[in-house]
């Protein structure tokens, strides 16, 4: 992957991330349903216009998603995913644990991550086999090595998951609490990926495995985590579901989730 790509990423996602920074505000309140919905819409408008061109020009040939939701196999090719505002609920009643994120897919892996944080000014990049980084500082997985010790998080069931599945989901919180120093339930998920590979967490893991996280999961990959689905498999972008862990937990915290 050319450092020519990747610098004009992160220069077409910081331009989004100032734009976002213009609405943004923490005194942000909407007085109902109506108004929120249109400000998310707002919101993931104004970065789509911002990055578009600017992914489009740098890279002519790749096709573009930016259906935060998607999930499935993508055709053969290159694909930029974008998740224009990860957290966006967050960013719209004035906390500031929202991102712009951006991956590269290739041929049904990611090749090419940028998540950036503006309100921290915190700037996640990585490319396939060259590392992952914050700020320019190369980033490690957490050293953890017991699961009593360990930082886990998912982000749990949104509306509209099957019955079966929402049961399997309190299964596995109420297995983690117990096996786990802390678990924490927070959007967006990317944020959590991020964290894990930072090494400020140690484990995160989700039923339900959208194409947006794949800019996360390279993350974690590049900085020496694990990623598998939660059978234990190879991660993979049309999975059903992910764990992404410091290797020191990973298998132990496989084996509690699937207990």
């Amino acid at each position: 992957m050319s450092q020519e790509l990747l610098a004009a990423t992160v220069a077409a996602v910081r331009h989004a991330g100032a734009r976002m920074m213009t609405r943004y505000s923490t005194d942000a309140r909407q007085p109902g349903l109506p108004e929120l919905l249109a400000d998310l819409q707002a919101n993931d408008a104004a970065v789509v216009d911002t990055l578009r061109p600017a992914l489009a020009e740098a890279l002519p040939s790749a096709g573009w998603l930016n259906d935060e939701h998607g999930s499935g196999p993508l055709a053969t090719g290159e694909w930029w995913l974008i998740d224009p505002v990860g957290g966006n609920v967050n960013a719209v009643h004035g906390m500031p644990d929202w991102n712009i994120g951006v991956s590269l897919v290739r041929d049904g892996r990611p090749v090419l991550a940028v998540v950036h944080f503006p309100v921290f000014d915190e700037m996640f990049t990585a490319t396939e086999g060259g590392g992952a980084f914050l700020n320019g500082a190369r980033l490690r997985a957490s050293a953890k090595t017991s699961l009593d010790g360990a930082l886990a998080g998912t982000g749990l069931a949104q509306p509209g998951h099957d019955p079966e599945l929402a049961k399997r989901m309190g299964s596995a919180f109420t297995a983690m609490t117990n096996s786990a120093l802390y678990v924490r339930v927070s959007v967006p998920v990317t944020h959590q990926l991020a964290q894990v590979a930072a090494g400020r967490m140690d484990l995160h893991w989700q039923f339900d495995n959208v194409r947006s996280h794949a800019a996360g999961v390279l993350l974690v990959q590049e900085a020496g985590g694990v990623v598998t689905d939660l059978e234990g498999k190879p991660w993979e972008l049309a999975g059903e579901s992910y764990l992404a862990a410091a290797p020191g937990v990973h298998a132990a915290a496989l084996q509690v989730l699937t207990a």
